[in-house]
């Protein structure tokens, strides 16, 4: 079979199962993950580090702009990364895997390197925001779907072990750019960035495949799928939490400047923190999910957590207190990224509907990120911290009391059941 010019049954790292059989285990199962790693190293990795550009861009290179216009850099490059996923769903389906991959893998490099030369907002929200952002979707959306292909059993788990890749990054890459920019400045450390990014994504280019391609063109939306009240309100909840995760990795950095008396130093470390903790919430809960618990039930437990810790921030006044905040903070808001697909599993009753639901609920959630961030820092623009941490809280808050609505309306009140 040929998709794109290219012999599929002589690929050597294409699985040698019929298409009706999933390998669930194998070398060429693995290096998919790897594959998937390395994407989201490079994809959701730069996004989760953005709270370092934030306070740099605040204090020096676009000290003139608000924290609300500087957020939106990062919100508009996490926004597109899912909303672009929505749209290149159809795309992967049909078979087009190498031009997705190939065509985010130029626009995040590129765009990182334009942004390493940048002098005006504009220039750095076209850059860093669209191009990274539309590039990031392309390349993310391959690396997502490809395990949901090779995978039954272990599927939550080894979603997990790839998702770790954006913490990897997430820890990374803010000491990167912090021991570098002092000492070659910020086009140089941009730049040290943009050539890890190379790096990685030689690993997906050479060793992901696609299992089997679809012979359809799916459906951007399926309006009969919003009728089914348990799909609808998981993505009214999803949409309330990505509204409110990301809100302190964007701002703990700044707050730590600003409120607890933390040394720059220290608190250039900080989402390295957060990150490590998130890189745990991320792999155990998943492999819990998966053996013993359930994705929905673990990511209602997590998300009321997350969200009783960022209440908790209001009181955080110091550093010691802080530091513990990003490493708990972390580890119970992991699940957003790491058990959403698995959900989208659970509740589905139509296997022929995935994608859709998946591209429809990537959509919803890149609206949450693209507007919670900057809302965020407009509450902050007017001078209350306090606001900012009750928004985040709140936000996450109303996510679990949606998705548990979600899970009580598709299986009913028995609490002890694994879904």
């Amino acid at each position: 079979m040929e998709v794109n010019g290219a012999n599929l049954d002589q690929d050597p790292l294409r699985a040698e199962q019929p298409d009706d059989q999933i390998p669930d285990g194998g070398v060429v199962v693995w290096l998919q993950v790897v594959s998937a790693f390395c994407v989201n190293l490079t994809t959701w990795g730069v996004i989760n580090m953005y709270g370092v550009y934030q306070t740099y861009y605040q204090s020096h290179k676009l000290s003139n702009e608000s924290e609300s216009n500087i957020a939106w850099i990062g919100s508009l490059q996490g926004g597109l990364l899912l909303i672009i996923c929505f749209f290149a769903g159809p795309i992967y389906d049909v078979g087009y895997f190498n031009g997705l991959m190939y065509t985010g893998a130029v626009l995040v490099v590129v765009g990182m390197m334009m942004t390493s030369i940048c002098k005006n907002y504009w220039q750095i929200l076209l850059a860093q925001g669209v191009a990274v952002g539309i590039g990031s979707g392309l390349l993310y959306l391959p690396g997502a779907s490809v395990i949901s292909q090779y995978f039954e059993k272990k599927r939550t788990f080894a979603f997990g072990i790839a998702s770790v890749g954006s913490n990897i990054g997430g820890i990374i890459y803010p000491v990167v750019f912090r021991q570098l920019q002092p000492s070659i400045g910020f086009g140089w450390a941009t730049r040290t960035i943009a050539f890890i990014q190379v790096a990685a994504l030689i690993v997906p280019i050479v060793c992901m495949r696609q299992r089997i391609p679809s012979t359809t063109f799916r459906r951007l939306l399926d309006w009969e799928l919003l009728k089914e009240k348990s799909f609808l309100l998981l993505m009214i909840g999803m949409l309330f939490g990505y509204m409110g995760i990301y809100i302190s990795f964007f701002y703990i950095q700044i707050y730590a400047l600003a409120e607890c008396n933390t040394s720059a130093n220290l608190a250039s470390y900080l989402l390295t923190i957060v990150n490590t903790g998130s890189l745990f919430g991320r792999v155990l809960p998943n492999y819990l999910a998966d053996g013993y618990i359930g994705p929905m039930n673990m990511h209602i437990s997590f998300s009321i957590a997350a969200a009783l810790l960022a209440f908790c921030w209001i009181a955080i006044k110091n550093t010691a207190g802080l530091v513990a905040f990003g490493v708990l903070y972390g580890f119970f808001s992991g699940s957003f990224v790491s058990l959403g697909g698995p959900i989208v599993f659970s509740l589905t009753k139509d296997p022929s509907t995935m994608g859709t639901r998946l591209g429809m609920l990537t959509g919803m959630c890149g609206i949450g990120l693209l507007v919670g961030n900057p809302i965020a820092g407009a509450i902050l623009d007017h001078g209350s911290w306090i606001g900012l941490q009750a928004w985040a809280g709140s936000l996450i808050l109303a996510a679990a009391v949606m998705i548990s609505w979600a899970r009580f309306t598709r299986y009913g009140s028995i609490l002890w059941i694994k879904v």
